[in-house]
């Protein structure tokens, strides 16, 4: 897509239109419209009571932006259950992109100094974007979503938009609305603006609790 940047991706943000690549190895970009999106509604994320257990645990260093770069290196990659993966070398280019302008962000999990777990989005207003995840370790990627919406609710974000909903996804509350609907969410959240860095970087997995019972 030439002459498509970082300027032109927000863009597609804000009209509700998100990019994917076919595979790995495909070059092209396209621009994606859903009849149907996925959000998980800030007031009503559902932690399951061992997942609590585990990020009271602090079984891994939690960080924020600490290496997007490695994030989304490992998002990027086959793993089981995932051999193909949306994210080309141009997606690659175009997030990190964004992240240097401050507009996209990762959460990483790390045990005995190893990225293990982790994901990334886009902040736009008081919409987050959440584009992908991966985990090395059992439940690195759910604490690090547990996190997100620690940091999502503190910040005063309104929408958490994951694209699609999966059957993963729907343990934490993901619903399926449609594309109206979406949209006037989206109106909405970028009428204000959030604050992604409302929480210190790293933060223990009580306070991330704290933050999301408190704002609830």
């Amino acid at each position: 897509m030439r002459g498509f940047g970082a300027e032109e991706l927000l863009n597609c943000y804000a009209r509700g239109v998100f990019p994917m690549a076919e595979g790995r190895d495909d070059p092209r970009i396209y621009l994606l419209d859903p009849d149907e999106r996925g959000i998980i509604p800030l007031d009503d994320f559902h932690a399951s009571r061992s997942l609590r257990k585990t990020v009271r645990q602090n079984a891994f260093q939690v960080t924020v932006d600490h290496d997007f770069t490695a994030v989304v290196a490992a998002c990027a990659q086959p793993a089981p259950g995932r051999e193909e993966t949306w994210i080309n070398d141009g997606i690659i280019g175009l997030y990190t992109d964004l992240h240097s302008a401050g507009y996209a962000h990762s959460i990483e999990c790390w045990s005995a100094g190893e990225l293990v777990g982790g994901l990334y989005g886009v902040s736009l207003g008081a919409a987050f974007f959440g584009e992908s995840m991966f985990s090395r370790r059992r439940d690195a990627s759910k604490v690090a979503l547990v996190h997100l919406i620690a940091r999502l609710r503190a910040g005063g974000f309104s929408l958490l938009d994951t694209q699609f909903t999966t059957e993963h996804l729907e343990s934490f509350g993901a619903i399926t609305i449609d594309r109206s609907s979406y949209r006037e969410r989206l109106s909405d959240a970028l009428i204000f603006e959030a604050d992604f860095k409302a929480l210190p970087d790293e933060i223990s997995g009580d306070q991330a609790l704290q933050s999301i019972t408190q704002t609830s």
